[in-house]
């Protein structure tokens, strides 16, 4: 009997439309990726003189998408967040992909649609420590699809 192939949650792929240009282009280098989650309210009704109470799906709501990477001298995601900072509205879509461990083969790719950075988070510095400076971004999206193969 063949056992399902496991594969690892570090070997990924950030792309932004508009980071470079109007194509999406690859913002490789993260340390972390989560939130990329979806959530349907359940509304709860009954019918007639039903004693059972019945439910059905409602609205659909994504949960932001939080990268960390280590802080460089790139400003790429910056700008974007300075638009947002300076009353631009700046929404762009994007992927996130997910790889096997030859990080050639594509093992799964989410979309994300309508995105903006919300939220930065400048690297903590502390001259007691010899750990590498992290930086966060949460991008809030409307909209987050797998893409089917």
């Amino acid at each position: 009997m063949a056992t399902e192939e496991l594969f690892g949650a570090y070997h990924f792929l950030l792309e932004v439309s508009g980071i470079t240009g109007d194509m999406k282009t690859i913002i490789g280098g993260f340390k972390t990726m989560s939130g990329m989650d979806s959530e349907t309210e359940v509304i709860e009704f009954k019918q007639g003189n039903d004693k059972v109470v019945r439910k059905k799906p409602g609205r659909t709501t994504y949960s932001n998408i939080v990268l960390e990477r280590g802080f460089t001298a790139t400003d790429d995601l910056w700008l974007w967040r300075k638009n947002i900072e300076d009353g631009i509205i700046d929404r762009r879509s994007g992927t996130i992909t997910m790889l096997d461990q030859d990080l050639a083969t594509i093992v799964a790719q989410y979309n994300f649609y309508e995105g903006w950075p919300c939220k930065w988070h400048v690297p903590e510095l502390d001259s007691d420590k010899s750990a590498m400076a992290i930086e966060r971004i949460e991008i809030s999206v409307e909209k987050v699809e797998r893409v089917q193969k």
